[in-house]
């Protein structure tokens, strides 16, 4: 079986499965189908499968023509998991959100296992790339396997994890050049799992186990969600000091060695730096392990969108006006500047809190044309001499590259910026930064 598999991998004529055509799934497809394999993309949304089938990507890092190039070539997408049967390989790579108790959420994950063992044919690799807790990959797909279909691992079939180590927005890197770690639940599986993904991957990390590579993602983030605390808890530090914490982070950067600049921000957003730590906190207190840096990470950095609010509501008692009737028009909406991700996203969650005090909010976002708060749907409004005027108070909330903050400066009121994208104009007394309130 397996050295049957191995020449398909490299003589291209293996069928390969992408479940889950969302951020993760759908690069990974397109860049499997450019290659030359045959890829079958599989998603539950309608919505996602008519837009492809159109050659229309809803990801900003897919352009129309990058998918145009393979669908309905050597890229086909439906709904119907029946296709799996003819799968040589299959790339689980569907959500794995949390619940509304912040224990991991594998519903998605477990539905794809079921169909997987309904479909299943023996000589077939699976990988999972979708992030989830050390032993999710031996204990839901494995033994799953073993127990429902008496497949013997790494003989009639073969497993892997290998997480994604997508940048949304990020021009420099992309899929094939962010080096890729991989993990084999056999040494037959991650041999298997290194020819097939070197096709498309230019750097391949092979680690001894599935466990280790679900581990390494989550540190990888765990380390981003404690550093971004650390930097966030040290801004309402210096505020009180009267420190310009943006300066600080500046000349700190400025050392060769042993440092490396994270920024503060109204807080935390995407799927993986609000989720990844806290999958790794759950496992954790199944061995009866708390990890207080990660409780306590995750604590400042959820805190931050009411910090934002406290700050708001200052900066307009200096006006002598409430956040009650008072219009406030965030810029920015999306998680993180330069794509339309709403995951997670603090400018969501300041927008709702404000609302709930009687704020009248607006906002722009060049990538979000409109979205739903508090159960309604909002639009992106355009940012003319006029709308900025009408504001009682800007706030940036999202620093997109794209949006002409001269002008905004030129004819706010007065602006709070969280991302310190007005750091050349700091001279005007109507712009505050964050963590500079007092200053």
């Amino acid at each position: 079986m397996c050295k049957s598999l191995k020449e398909k991998f490299l003589n291209k004529t293996a069928k390969v499965c992408v479940i889950g055509l969302g951020y993760v799934g759908l690069p990974l497809a397109i860049s499997l189908a450019k290659y030359g394999y045959e890829v079958f993309g599989i998603d539950t949304s309608k919505d996602k499968i008519k837009s492809l089938r159109n050659g229309k990507s809803y990801i900003l890092d897919i352009s129309d023509k990058d998918l145009q190039d393979v669908i309905h070539k050597n890229l086909f997408v439906g709904d119907d998991f029946s296709i799996l049967s003819k799968a040589n390989a299959i790339s689980i790579c569907v959500p794995t959100p949390l619940n509304k108790t912040k224990d991991p959420d594998l519903s998605y994950l477990s539905s794809s296992i079921e169909k997987i063992i309904q479909f299943i044919k023996r000589g077939t690799l699976i990988i999972l790339e979708s992030t989830t807790y050390p032993g999710t990959t031996e204990e839901l797909i494995t033994k799953t396997i073993e127990n429902n279909k008496k497949y013997r691992l790494g003989i009639d079939f073969f497993v892997c994890f290998s997480p994604e180590r997508i940048d949304p927005g990020n021009k420099k890197l992309d899929i094939k050049n962010i080096p890729k770690v991989i993990g084999g639940d056999t040494s037959n599986s991650l041999e298997l799992g290194m020819i097939y993904y070197s096709s498309i991957f230019n750097e391949m990390i092979p680690v001894s186990s599935t466990k280790v590579a679900e581990m390494t993602k989550l540190l990888e983030n765990t380390f981003r969600s404690v550093n971004i605390a650390l930097v966030n808890e040290l801004t309402l530090m210096c505020e009180r000091m009267n420190i310009n914490i943006w300066e600080v982070i500046d000349a700190a950067s400025t050392k060769p060695m042993g440092y490396m600049p994270f920024y503060p921000g109204p807080g935390i957003g995407g799927h993986c730096i609000p989720l990844d730590p806290m999958y790794l906190s759950w496992r954790g207190k199944t061995f009866d392990y708390y990890n207080r840096f990660i409780e306590l990470s995750n604590d400042i950095n959820r805190n931050m969108p009411r910090y934002m609010v406290q700050n708001i509501s200052e900066l307009l008692n200096r006006q002598e006006k409430s956040i009650k009737n008072s219009i406030i028009f965030l810029i920015g909406i999306s998680y993180k500047k330069n794509v339309a991700d709403l995951r997670e996203s603090p400018a969501i969650e300041i927008y709702r809190l404000l609302e709930e005090k009687g704020g009248k909010l607006i906002y722009h976002d060049p990538y979000v044309p409109h979205c739903k708060i508090n159960g309604k749907t909002i639009y992106s409004q355009n940012l003319t001499k006029e709308t900025i005027k009408s504001a009682d108070l800007i706030v940036i909330t999202t620093d997109h590259s794209n949006i002409d903050y001269p002008f905004i400066i030129k004819h706010a009121k007065n602006i709070f910026d969280t991302r310190n994208v007005t750091k050349l104009y700091t001279n005007q007394k109507h712009i505050t930064l964050l963590g500079n309130l007092y200053e």
